[in-house]
């Protein structure tokens, strides 16, 4: 087997004659923080099943706050995760694939020389998708975890430079969005406007209660969503990391939560916990790492601002999102 380089996951070339027998989809979302590739096929049940995955953190929107601009850094080290992406489609045959990207490249002026030298260099057509767009794709991945007992879900996807929220709801066609929005504040942009205050439990107060301002109007027009009857259903890699130290995992495992069940105060509860640890201190918690670290506490005061205005008191955690919604979409078009 080849040895994942940091920030990569192990991948081992399928064997010659393992060729699936329905079409392979490749997906790729690149946004603030990450750079993610996921190929599959669909089974038979209608879910999917994992051929390949590939992640690695590029920080494509490092800086863009300030500057509106992507940095030539940032875009060697995004081409640099496109082109070992675009091996792995290549490899494997793949011919429906979608590529796109979200907050960083939407804030950017200089998005369209990213999108050149992704064709250019990796042989990859990214597309630059509004917010409204990375909303619906991100609900469609995760509607399949509406849990049974509940009429629907709010759910949330906190990003690199923006998080969506999405109250979805049983019909008898299927989960449908009865509102959706999207704010441009992600665990990048406020680690960059927070500094290391938002590691200071004054710092944090301060970073949750902003948050909670921008998320009122949005909770205003959601009033009708019973947190009784609606369960927080949220995706990304703050929620995913908060559930595995909430599991006492010792080191991150999808397995283990993708689909789990939380009492949001249990998970309020491991939030305090982080509260007023610096990054060194943070890297040791096995799920978090080093990579994840100093962007950990705005996502946590993301999702405690959430939990505040939504007071549901179950969380369902989804280690899915965009990707899965892109394959759902790029399935019923064969």
């Amino acid at each position: 087997m080849k040895r994942a380089e940091p920030g990569q996951q192990e991948w081992e070339p399928p064997a010659a004659t393992a060729a699936p027998e329905r079409p392979l989809l490749a997906v790729l979302d690149l946004g603030t923080n990450n750079c993610r590739l996921l190929i599959a096929t669909p089974s038979a049940r209608g879910g999917f099943k994992v051929v390949d995955s590939f992640s690695r953190i590029v920080r494509l929107g490092e800086g863009v706050g300030q500057t509106g601009l992507l940095s030539q850094a940032a875009m060697d080290r995004t081409i640099a995760a496109l082109k070992i992406s675009a091996e792995r489609i290549a490899r494997l045959k793949v011919r429906h694939v979608r590529c796109i990207a979200t907050q960083a490249a939407r804030l950017a002026a200089n998005a369209d020389v990213l999108v050149a030298r992704a064709r250019d260099e990796a042989g990859l057509t990214l597309e630059v998708i509004p917010a409204e767009e990375e909303a619906e794709l991100a609900a469609l991945g995760c509607a399949p975890l509406i849990g049974r007992r509940y009429k629907g879900a709010l759910v949330f996807d906190i990003g690199g430079g923006s998080t969506e929220i999405i109250w979805l709801e049983k019909t008898p066609d299927g989960p449908q969005n009865r509102l959706s929005a999207s704010v441009p504040l992600g665990v990048v942009s406020l680690a960059e406007a927070y500094g290391p205050e938002a590691r200071s439990h004054k710092g944090f107060a301060r970073m949750r209660a902003d948050l909670k301002k921008q998320f009122a109007p949005i909770a205003r027009q959601m009033e009708g969503l019973d947190v009784r009857k609606n369960h927080l259903l949220g995706t990304s890699g703050t929620v995913t990391t908060l559930a595995a130290i909430a599991l006492n995992l010792s080191r991150y495992s999808r397995a283990r939560v993708d689909a789990s069940w939380h009492e949001t105060r249990a998970m309020l509860r491991v939030v305090d916990r982080l509260v007023g640890l610096d990054v060194p201190e943070l890297v040791k918690i096995g799920p978090i790492g080093k990579e994840r670290a100093d962007l950990m506490l705005p996502g946590c005061a993301i999702f405690a601002a959430i939990c505040a205005l939504w007071p549901a008191p179950m969380l369902r955690v989804a280690d899915r999102g965009l990707r899965e919604g892109m394959l759902r979409q790029l399935a019923k078009q064969l």
